[in-house]
């Protein structure tokens, strides 16, 4: 990750007394050009050896198809820069508006009133509708911000919120609907989501669905959605995006019963990902289901992360937790389960990859609580402003669009290595492939 600040440090061990001792300088503080950390070592007679360091300020994702998001939740907007996206993908504002509208607050009465149109604009790198494989800039300008809502918060902080956290870090923050650690900042997340399932799609024809599976106690029974044959259409076919329409009455009743006594709820949101190609995720560190538990936990209000059979599949035994392999009416290596979650020794296996992201209740509520003040004087707190009951119905396009870049940032890194030249046919397939009518899985 790079960083605005640059400055040269040089540790200099030196003996003067028969002992050792470290001599620090700092220079060139002031500049704010490079994005490394210089550190030289070595002894003061001796020409210094020279480490470089990146230093990230953590709003970047991403090593091939890059993204940073920039904003604050009541500035003046907020937004993204994508980098190294390819050139010739057709793209347009009015496609990127179809995944905003599904994440934007005030679409229904579960979510935060808060009326947005989050309408983006691009700035740059999209030419005639088509990418030019230079920097996308796209913007969405907030126009209904009501700042005014926090200032009690302003000094109190809010139970489980950022507030505190904030403060102890960089002593200063933004105090207007949370600043950079509100969910608004999840804009600059959907947008190069849209672009990533765009790639994903003309490449290999993978597929990517989220839907909500819980509310508080409301739980979607196993084997209640077939995930080889969801669609999008009945994820979005109510309000609290559940395919199953029994459950989602009873979750959106859930969800009513805390929105009006100003409390909240959490939950989890399930998502699929189909016809994905062998190969995809790097051994040892960058297994493909860290890097999908670090894009998903990196979202605002998350706690928890399963992978195919998660936690569950603790209660089983090897024998019963085993994919048994088969080879299919099309010569394949298939797997008769799936409890693996399509993803084996860190790399995909070119089953369905299945994963659940929790989410807590929305930190701030409508209820008073026990807090302190930032000079540290015990008071009670009822927060103001507008949020959402529960955070999950407005998740499900940001786990997607976390997920997006996980897969089309690991298409593009398999490719640069691994079929950069001919490929071993006997065992690797090539990534553009047709589709295959997906197996019945049990889990």
């Amino acid at each position: 990750m790079a960083s605005s600040l640059s400055s040269k440090t040089f540790l200099n061990p030196t003996r003067t007394d028969g002992g050792s001792g470290l001599e620090f300088q700092a220079s060139n503080l002031k500049r704010l050009s490079s994005p490394t950390v210089q550190i030289s070592i070595g002894r003061r007679t001796d020409a210094p050896r020279k480490l470089e360091i990146q230093a990230g300020t953590g709003s970047s994702f991403g090593t091939l198809f890059r993204v940073t998001t920039y904003g604050e939740s009541h500035g003046g907007g907020v937004g993204c820069v994508i980098d190294g996206c390819p050139p010739r993908i057709p793209i347009s504002e009015a496609e990127l508006q179809v995944d905003l509208d599904r994440r934007r607050p005030g679409q229904s009465r579960i979510t935060t009133p808060r009326k947005e149109t989050d309408t983006c604009r691009i700035f740059s790198g999209v030419s005639e509708g088509m990418t030019t494989g230079t920097p996308i800039h796209v913007f969405v300008p907030n126009t209904d911000q009501r700042g005014n809502d926090y200032s009690e918060m302003s000094q109190a902080y809010r139970p489980s919120h950022a507030d505190a956290t904030y403060d102890f870090k960089y002593g200063v923050r933004s105090v207007q609907g949370g600043g950079r650690s509100s969910a608004r900042e999840t804009i600059g997340r959907v947008i190069p989501g849209a672009v990533a399932k765009q790639i994903l799609k003309l490449k290999s024809g993978i597929e990517i669905l989220a839907y909500v599976s819980q509310v508080h106690k409301v739980v979607l029974p196993e084997g209640a959605v077939d995930n080889e044959t969801v669609t999008l259409e009945q994820v979005e076919s109510n309000i609290v995006r559940c395919p199953d329409p029994e459950y989602a009455e009873k979750m959106i009743s859930a969800i009513d019963v805390v929105r009006v006594r100003g409390d909240s709820v959490g939950g989890v949101v399930t998502c699929v990902v189909r016809n994905v190609p062998r190969g995809l995720g790097l051994p040892v560190f960058d297994k493909l289901e860290a890097e999908l538990a670090k894009a998903c936990m990196s979202l605002p209000a998350t706690k928890g992360f399963e992978f195919g059979s998660g936690f569950a599949g603790t209660f089983l035994m090897g024998s019963e937790h085993n994919d048994e392999f088969y080879t299919d009416e099309h010569g394949r290596i298939r797997t008769r389960t799936n409890r693996s979650g399509g993803i084996q020794g860190g790399i995909s296996n070119g089953e369905t990859i299945t994963m659940r992201v929790a989410f807590k209740p929305t930190s701030t509520i409508g209820r008073k609580q026990n807090t302190v003040t930032r000079d540290k004087h015990e008071t009670d707190l009822i927060a103001r402003g507008r949020h959402d009951p529960c955070v999950v119905p407005r998740a499900v396009p940001m786990v997607e669009a976390m997920v997006a870049l996980v897969i089309v940032d690991q298409l593009m890194l398999h490719y640069s290595q691994c079929e950069l030249f001919p490929i071993n046919p006997a065992l690797q397939e090539p990534l553009q492939m047709p589709k295959l009518k997906a197996a019945s899985f049990t889990i």
